[in-house]
């Protein structure tokens, strides 16, 4: 039976991608009791990097806030795995963590961010609304443009 969260997705013509596989020496995510801790997720879409590039040289503003998105659509898919397929066990988006590929007079950091934030507050309603930090990075794993973490309740 499809969820209330799984519905919202169908409406909001929303596909989450594969739950990407670890890149080195760690898990995608660790279960805390109510707590899932997902590791940062890039901007991959079903194994293929959607956006490399610094802010601020070769990546837009808006390029950026779409690799963002696409970081946040990841983060969902893992806390999916996490939740048995059920995502209507979220109770909250804790936080999320963002990290800019960037230059180092690039100050739209937040805005960038803004691309996950938002869409966990249009997939999760008022659940997705959560604590955050956008920080500017010289690099980042594979040359990525942005990498966002998280930290969700759940029941």
């Amino acid at each position: 039976m499809t969820g209330t969260v799984d519905s919202r997705l169908k409406e909001l013509g929303i596909e989450l991608p594969r739950p990407a596989a670890p890149a080195a020496n760690y898990i995608p995510y660790t279960v805390v009791g109510s707590t899932v801790f997902v590791a940062g997720q890039v901007c991959v879409w079903n194994g293929e990097i959607t956006c490399r590039g610094r802010l601020g040289e070769d990546v837009t503003k808006e390029g950026g806030y779409q690799a963002a998105r696409v970081c946040g659509l990841n983060l969902i898919a893992q806390v999916r795995e996490a939740c048995g397929g059920d995502l209507d066990r979220v109770v909250q988006v804790a936080k999320l963590g963002g990290f800019v590929n960037s230059t180092v007079d690039f100050t739209d950091h937040p805005e960038v961010v803004n691309g996950a934030s938002d869409l966990m507050v249009e997939v999760f309603g008022d659940a997705g609304k959560h604590a955050r930090f956008a920080v500017g990075a010289p690099a980042l794993p594979r040359g990525v443009a942005v990498e966002v973490d998280g930290i969700f309740e759940i029941r």
